[in-house]
């Protein structure tokens, strides 16, 4: 399939003509009647490529890790692979090419990714679940714990990621757009592995950020009150 190839061929390399601006990008492929939405979120270490369907809604694929560049190719060690069980895929090299419109992957089809506008927000980051509000001195999941649930915000976009680094054990990921202004965070979901049903919803919650930590308060999928605390990822 096109989508798994471009993940894992390479093939001639264009050379970058430009760094990697950091951002969400996006393009859509074609495939067998169905259009795959390929997204790629990038900030200067940290790389998630996930695919997925709109109509009917389908969740497809994501993987994501540190990256370096080098000799044109975005060399990533992954900490998620959502088809690990399958594929055991623990690192993934993607040829790249700067272009006007944003990047390419170079592989059986080189789609060209365009690079959404740049939207600030108060929130913008990676974060990891730390733990249940309020903060009282409990223990923290930390950076340590090979257990993460990661939240990534950029540009409008918002990505949740549950996985374990030492089993690849993936548990589940869910993203779309976001907004987060005066004290008030919205998501509207556009893909959600384990539920498709979930797919258009809109949830809102509260959030205060002290320090480094992001409390973020409101009703949980059952509707009782829920109260998390998040600590920003560097």
């Amino acid at each position: 399939m096109k989508w798994i190839i471009l993940f894992f061929s390479a093939f001639s390399i264009v050379s970058l003509q430009a760094q990697i601006s950091p951002g969400i990008y996006h393009v859509k492929d074609s495939v067998d009647g169905l259009i795959f939405t390929h997204e790629l979120k990038i900030d200067n270490t940290y790389l998630i490529h996930t695919i997925y369907t709109e109509s009917p809604p389908g969740f497809v694929k994501t993987v994501g890790g540190f990256y370096n560049l080098e000799n044109d190719v975005l060399i990533v060690k992954l900490e998620f692979n959502s088809n690990y069980e399958e594929d055991t895929t623990t690192s993934v090299e993607l040829p790249v090419a700067i272009v006007e419109e944003g990047l390419v992957l170079i592989g059986d089809n080189n789609l060209t990714f365009k690079k959404d506008p740049e939207l600030k927000q108060p929130l913008d980051g990676k974060w990891l679940f730390a733990t249940r509000g309020p903060d009282e001195g409990q223990e923290r999941r930390g950076e340590s714990n090979s257990r993460k649930t990661m939240k990534v915000l950029s540009d409008g976009y918002f990505q949740w990621i549950a996985y374990d680094t030492e089993t690849f054990k993936f548990s589940g990921t869910g993203g779309g757009t976001y907004t987060s202004k005066d004290g008030v965070y919205s998501e509207n979901i556009q893909f959600f592995s384990r539920d498709n049903a979930r797919v258009g919803a809109l949830l809102n919650f509260t959030y205060e950020i002290k320090g480094n930590d992001w409390h973020h308060k409101g009703k949980n999928s059952k509707g009782g009150p829920m109260y998390e605390i998040w600590a920003i990822r560097k």
